[in-house]
């Protein structure tokens, strides 16, 4: 099974860390990390004066610090330099911080749960299931974002088995099936309700992932049913798919004397602004 590339936000003392896995590890963003435990308004120039008078550091930096696709600041994704676990203990030598002790046991807490979701990968559901419901959502909707994660993945693999193997190309495909399904792209869908670096199917109401959940499981079928083998062809069926629940939505808008599209996020914005605390 293939997996995108998919930026998650970690909190330590109310400070965010974009993390990603990368070669079945978590990854983390070397500038948030340092912005975590310093308070520099500049971690640029931090990183730049902390690498000359660490010659060891700045030597080590080079092979053990890759550039990773994330979702920057603006709410793009960009190459961010990284770090693994091993990579920002190494760092955190060089930071003469209060905070570095308390950060190095919230780091080992992370290593260690990530190497038990390897272990029993159905802990990594529960914790996801857990960590939405302490958010605020209902069981309800946890469950249909459960199952909306699995048929993305169903829909990835079988991507994958048709050829596609670039994240540009799974971009595309995406949104050809929410263009198709909700008359939007991802991006205009979040830049509709006001996201920027936040994942959009968080920020559903329960229609809004049904109707995106139809559009990918459809996809799915045809593209087992039919075979595509080249970008062009799984482009029409993620089309086609997305017309299904596009069609769905239509008929329901219809019966409901409203549209299925909102600007609106599942969580009130208090709740959302506590869950980063």
């Amino acid at each position: 099974m293939i997996q995108e590339i998919t930026t998650k936000i970690a909190i330590f003392q109310k400070k965010e860390i974009r993390k990603v896995i990368h070669n079945d590890e978590w990854c983390f963003s070397v500038s948030d990390v340092i912005e975590a435990l310093t308070d520099t308004v500049d971690v640029r120039d931090y990183i730049k004066k902390m690498r000359k008078r660490d010659v060891e550091l700045n030597a080590y930096w080079g092979t053990n610090c890759p550039l990773l696709e994330m979702i920057a600041k603006d709410g793009r994704k960009r190459k961010i330099t990284s770090a693994n676990t091993e990579g920002i203990f190494r760092i955190i030598q060089s930071i003469p911080s209060p905070k570095a002790e308390p950060f190095k046991r919230w780091l080992a807490k992370v290593g260690y749960e990530r190497v038990q979701e390897i272990e029993d990968p159905e802990l990594a559901t529960k914790r996801t299931k857990m960590l939405y419901k302490l958010k605020g959502y209902s069981e309800s909707w946890v469950e249909k974002r459960m199952r909306g994660i699995a048929i993305r993945e169903e829909l990835t693999d079988e991507w994958q088995k048709r050829g596609v193997r670039e994240q540009k190309e799974y971009e595309i495909l995406t949104a050809e099936i929410s263009k198709a399904t909700f008359g939007v792209t991802p991006s205009e869908y979040k830049k509709l309700k006001g996201l920027k670096r936040q994942n959009l199917r968080d920020h559903m109401n329960d229609l809004e992932l049904i109707f995106n959940m139809l559009g990918e499981r459809v996809t799915t079928e045809i593209s087992q049913q039919e075979k595509p083998n080249t970008f062009v062809k799984n482009k029409k069926v993620a089309e086609r798919g997305g017309s299904v629940a596009g069609n769905a939505r239509k008929q329901t808008e219809k019966e409901l004397g409203r549209p299925i599209v909102s600007r609106e996020n599942y969580l009130p914005k208090s709740n959302d602004k506590k869950r980063l605390k």
